[in-house]
């Protein structure tokens, strides 16, 4: 597997990235093992998990699974914070306090001495930006977090936080930033592609398969054993299942069979090779789905089938993210 540097920071990772929100729930903990061995097998090294996954399961697994399936320096381990875990005043939000006992508990249920990626899930409005940011700089100092970004931010708030960072001479700048992108969600490209560009951070796209619509599995129906047919999923994948949606994966299905693949991949090797983007965020019920992502690994997109692609699914831009005449 290839490897790309995460924003302009030394770190470098994967340009494939695991991601675990189904483990603890639809994925348990032998199958989470076999996925993560191999995807270290493979050349993988960036995973991806969160505080508030299967309410901390997903990290007490990932946590067991270090040193017993693979080696803990084997991996970068990528959590999050700020979403509401409990009640309580220290259950989630951006605060200091907040985030500070997120950290402890992040780090005591995954059984480390230190997060190599800290990433702020979600802007929180309720508290100042300044407090927020402070928060990182106290983690990074104290040695438990190595690099920090953040998540679901618009292209206003990365950059107002990415300058606020740099004004404040802090010790974590934002290397990342980790939003939803595929050919079927390309709204990133308005303002927060220029703006991670423009600032020096890495995108790690979040469902780059279109929340699974991009594999085809929906074209004739939904499959009993898929997200779509479960009740916790179902109005997850919903949000893609549109007639736009449907024309892009016509293309893509196109596409793959021209080229002897998998829509999958090339969904996936569309996306991994934008500009901007450091690593997808693939998740998957089974080793078998991830067989699927990491065979996407050996495939480039032919520079016509990109141009089609792009074409198909494009978004429109106007003033002022594009000059008008």
């Amino acid at each position: 597997m290839e490897y790309r540097h995460l924003g302009r920071s030394g770190l470098r990772v994967s340009r494939l990235a695991l991601g675990t929100m189904t483990w603890g729930r639809d994925t348990d903990a032998d199958e989470a093992a076999k996925q993560l061995v191999a995807f270290t097998d493979a050349g993988g090294t960036l995973v991806d998990t969160a505080d508030v996954y299967a309410e901390g399961e997903c990290e007490r697994i990932l946590g067991a699974l270090l040193d017993d399936a693979v080696p803990r320096d084997h991996v970068i381990i990528a959590t999050k914070a700020v979403a509401r875990r409990t009640e309580g005043p220290f259950g989630g939000g951006a605060s200091r306090g907040a985030l500070l006992h997120a950290l402890d508990g992040s780090l005591r249920r995954l059984g480390v001495d230190h997060i190599d990626l800290w990433q702020l899930h979600a802007w929180d409005s309720a508290v100042p930006l300044d407090e927020t940011l402070a928060a990182l700089d106290t983690a990074v100092r104290s040695g438990k977090v190595r690099y920090t970004g953040v998540s679901n931010y618009s292209g206003w708030q990365l950059s107002t936080a990415a300058t606020m960072q740099l004004m404040a001479g802090g010790a974590s700048p934002i290397v990342s930033t980790q939003v939803e992108y595929s050919l079927a969600e390309r709204g990133i490209e308005r303002e927060v592609v220029p703006a991670a560009e423009h600032h020096g951070i890495g995108i790690l796209p979040w469902a780059p398969l279109g929340r699974g619509v991009l594999t085809g599995k929906y074209r004739s129906g939904t499959p009993a054993d898929s997200r779509g047919a479960s009740a916790h999923y179902a109005p997850y994948v919903e949000h893609h299942r549109t007639e736009r949606a449907a024309r892009i994966v016509q293309a893509v299905s196109t596409a793959a069979d021209g080229l002897g693949t998998s829509p999958l991949a090339v969904a996936l090797a569309w996306v991994r090779d934008r500009p901007g983007v450091v690593a997808p965020v693939v998740g998957a019920r089974d080793t078998g789905q991830l067989a699927g992502s990491l065979a996407a690994e050996e495939l480039t997109l032919p520079a016509a089938i990109q141009a089609a692609l792009d074409d198909v699914s494009g978004i429109q831009l106007g003033y002022p993210e594009q000059r008008l005449g």
